[in-house]
């Protein structure tokens, strides 16, 4: 079975593309990536067509994650129902997603966060506006949730 995954946050340019880049990698690393197709999107078309934000990508590079092939997109309707997994970045995002989500599909939308062990932050942070520290958070909480999703999917 294979499990379809989809990061979501406003633009599609920082958090959800580093969270699909993390999870492909981690997953490769892990030897399951066979079980797995992941893909990002933005709750906003803010930045359609554009590759990640440089400072994402430089960050995710530094640590082994390739994100250049990426670009952004929006979430569409036809994502709710062929996405099995549907994944929050922050409370707005999941609230938007609520409401943009056929019933029958709801039961698919949470927050990333909600499967991450080492921290006690549910909302991955925003790091558009901020230093290179913000971009490396992300990382570290993106690293530690898509670890906890993969291994707890790959062990069903």
């Amino acid at each position: 079975m294979t499990h379809r995954i989809l990061f979501v946050c406003t633009g599609n340019i920082c958090r959800s593309p580093t969270a699909e880049g993390v999870a492909r990698g981690l997953a490769a690393k892990h030897g399951v990536d066979q079980l797995f197709e992941f893909d990002s999107a933005g709750t906003h078309g803010y930045h359609v067509g554009d590759p990640p934000d440089p400072r994402t990508v430089a960050a995710a590079k530094r640590r082994g994650y390739d994100l250049s092939p990426l670009r952004a997109r929006r979430v569409t309707e036809f994502d709710f129902i062929s996405f099995d997994h549907v994944l929050a970045m922050d409370r707005e995002h999941l609230e938007i997603l609520q409401r943009a989500c056929p019933a029958p599909h709801r039961h698919k939308l949470r927050l990333f966060l909600e499967y991450g062990e080492r921290f006690d932050e549910d909302e991955v942070p925003d790091p558009y506006y901020g230093g290179a520290q913000g971009f490396e958070q992300v990382l570290d909480l993106v690293e530690d949730a898509a670890t906890h999703l993969i291994l707890a999917l790959s062990a069903r």
